[in-house]
């Protein structure tokens, strides 16, 4: 067991104080979004003597055996803690497949890692699960579109608004979304007028109760961040979910999401890929996001965790490249530390705790970090805290 050292990541809509709250540093009056625990290139941990990618390039059997046959000399996941203080913009990741394959095209037509324009920065998909710390609001993929027509027809913006959602009932299914999305992707100013008179039809109803009010405050609240802008017509397609703290949202390849205010523990491939929808300033590739993107709907899934051993939630996603699990550690009891044969970080986000084996015993108070390789003695945690744990989801 090391001690590991986050990376702070600032973008500009993360919150001032909340991520250094957590690792008790004084703010400095910049927004920090992101906390990245892991061996990314982009923003590596720090172990004593050493960076994470470095440690892990020299030295693959830090990783264990299935992960290096698997993923090769790379630390296959990327813990991050992430505070948005307003909503981030319309997004979706790649599956391994469209990963390789756009990210050999570019790099074959010779587009710079650094261009506005690259969209594939490695060849990575980014799978991601989200653990709310705080009260958590998103989106998350799309809504029946026969539920959303009724919306929008509820919402009584009138025959331009009307004109624009009229494939979600004529086209229906997955034509209807995706002739929708399309549409909106490709507004100019000229259909500024489109997205007033949402606006306007949602402000006397922005306080009903229900999924009527809830889409007309969405509509708002993203408006407040991204004036008239057309993406808030997409937005308005997709689920409104409210996680609270200790429940968890997976996102796989494909699915359109959005962040909208709140903390979590973020785990999720390696990887940087993102594919912007809208609501951004940043470059928009129509065709690649046509091509990553699924038009399905449903419901997402609220994950609660289940209890795998006493103290031990598990947040099972299938996903090889990681798992993740909390840990709530009472005084007087002993949490054993699931997988052991694969490299592990632990993060304490709240209380302290003691992690010890036959070789090591470390005290950690909250916004602690530790990286453990792979073959470690068993681990046990005391103490009173909570722990979130992430390692390779090969068992």
């Amino acid at each position: 067991m090391q001690h590991l050292r986050g990376t702070l990541v600032h973008y500009p809509w993360g919150t001032f104080d909340t991520i250094h709250e957590l690792l008790g540093s004084q703010p400095d009056g910049r927004p920090v979004a992101e906390l990245w625990l892991g061996a990314h290139p982009l923003a590596p941990s720090t172990l004593v003597d050493t960076t994470l990618d470095v440690a892990v390039a020299q030295r693959p059997e830090l990783l264990g055996a299935p992960s290096v046959a698997e993923f090769g000399p790379n630390l296959p996941f990327l813990m991050k803690v992430l505070s948005a203080r307003h909503p981030l913009s319309l997004q979706a990741h790649p599956s391994r497949e469209q990963a390789r394959e756009g990210f050999a095209a570019e790099e074959a037509a010779g587009v710079p890692l650094t261009s506005p324009h690259r969209i594939y920065k490695d060849d990575w998909p980014k799978p991601e699960i989200l653990v709310a710390l705080t009260e958590f609001h998103a989106l998350c993929g799309f809504r029946d579109p026969d539920r959303t027509f009724a919306l929008f027809e509820a919402l009584g913006a009138g025959p331009l608004v009307d004109r624009l959602v009229a494939p979600l009932r004529g086209r229906g299914g997955e034509v209807g979304l995706q002739e929708f999305f399309l549409e909106v992707l490709s507004m100019k100013e000229r259909h500024v007028d489109v997205v007033d008179a949402v606006l306007a039809a949602a402000v006397p109803l922005r306080h009903e109760r229900g999924e009527l009010g809830a889409f007309a405050a969405t509509a708002l609240e993203l408006d407040d961040v991204f004036p008239r802008d057309p993406g808030i017509l997409a937005a308005l397609l997709m689920n409104r979910i409210t996680l609270a703290p200790g429940q968890g949202m997976y996102t796989d390849a494909g699915v359109m999401h959005a962040h909208l205010r709140g903390t979590g523990v973020e785990v999720m491939a390696s990887s940087d890929n993102v594919l912007r929808g809208g609501l951004t300033a940043k470059h928009v590739s129509v065709d690649e996001l046509v091509r990553v993107v699924d038009f399905g709907w449903g419901d997402p899934e609220v994950m609660d965790g289940v209890e795998t051993s006493p103290g031990v939630w598990d947040y099972p996603t299938h996903c090889h490249e990681f798992d993740v699990w909390r840990l709530e550690v009472a005084p007087g009891a002993s949490v054993a530390v699931p997988a052991p044969e694969g490299a592990r970080i632990a993060l304490v986000t709240q209380g302290t705790v003691t992690l010890a084996s036959s070789v090591h015993t470390l005290e950690l108070t909250r916004g602690a970090s530790v990286f453990i390789p792979a073959g470690s003695p068993a681990i046990t945690a005391t103490g009173s805290g909570q722990v979130f744990l992430s390692a390779p989801g090969l068992g």
